[in-house]
Order: C-alpha cells, then structure tokens, then sequence
C-alpha cells in the first residue's frame, strides 16, 4: 500500500503527536511527442478506393471519409490522424500495404503516406 511519506509534530499545549504529509516537489509532466499520418495525393486511386481505405483503417463516419478524400485530391496530402510516434508508425504502414484500386487499371499498389512531428 502506498502512503504519503510524513514527519510528526508535538503539539504546543498536551504533547500530542500529530502526522502531517511531506510536500512532494511538482513534477513536470513529459509531453508524448505527437505525429502527423499524411496521405498523398494519387491520380492511380478513386475516391471510391480512398473513402473505403479511410473507413477500414481508421473507422472515420463517410462523411469525414469524403471530405478528406477531397481535401487531399485538391491540396496534394491531408493529414488524416495526429497521434503518438508509434501508432502514426502503424496507421501509415497499414495506408502503404492496404494494396492497389481495382478500379484502376492502372493503379501499380497503395496510396502514399508518410508521417511527420506534428511538434
């Protein structure tokens, strides 16, 4: 069982001892570094194939799915998750193997991402 460490101190008046808690110095909590999953944009995939991806990998609603499908056809990447180094390590290795547009004949294999500080 865990308890504060404490030092006693008589009273004035009786002698009664009485345990009083030892201030612990403040600690300074460490912040998790945080990283961005950025996906790129890629004229080999549909909207069709990035809104699925989006939905399997990282549960968004549709709606969040599409939007983010047209923000990275029209700016060229989207950051699609902001997280600790080793989960945005996962997501965007799970981005890279999700494997090649069906619909695209001449789709070669999966969207591009990469991960950077958020910091």
């Amino acid at each position: 069982m865990d308890s504060e460490p404490v030092h006693t101190a008589e009273e004035a008046q009786g002698g009664t001892m009485v345990a009083e808690p030892i201030a612990k110095p403040e600690r300074k909590k460490r912040e998790v570094p945080r990283y961005h999953v950025v996906l790129w944009d890629s004229d080999q995939h549909t909207y069709e194939y990035v809104e699925r991806m989006l939905r399997e990998l990282f549960g968004f609603e549709p709606e969040k799915c599409h939007k983010l499908a047209e923000t990275v056809d029209t700016q060229g990447k989207v950051v699609v998750l902001t997280t600790t180094k080793e989960h945005a390590e996962l997501k965007r290795d799970q981005i890279l193997a999700y494997g090649k547009d069906e619909l695209m004949k001449n789709c070669k294999g999966s969207m591009h991402a990469t991960i950077e500080s958020a910091g």
